[in-house]
């Protein structure tokens, strides 16, 4: 007999936590790798320039790459830090 799954609901006072956004680099045709790798290492806190080119690859080779995953609110400033710079981007919940 299947077991049933029954989510418990939260209690008074009892706070659920916010969940983290993702920012996702996605592939384009107009922005070169070194642009994107010195983006990256220029933006994200404590991305290595070595770090920053394996994920331009991964974007080049894969079609995206997740870059940065935490609070929504810096999420937020590092997707429009690196979409200022001309980079194509997506913010999404962390699922």
């Amino acid at each position: 007999m299947p077991q049933e799954i029954i989510e418990k609901e939260p209690k008074l006072g009892e706070t659920k936590p916010y969940p983290n956004y993702r920012v996702v680099l996605l592939n384009d045709e107009h922005n070169t790798f070194e642009h994107v790798a010195s983006c990256l290492s220029k933006h994200i806190p404590g991305m290595s320039q070595d770090r920053a080119w394996k994920l331009t690859l991964k974007v080049h080779n894969e079609g995206c790459a997740i870059v940065w995953v935490g609070p929504k609110e810096i999420a937020e400033m590092y997707y429009e830090l690196l979409k200022a710079e001309g980079l194509t981007l997506k913010l999404e919940p962390e699922a």
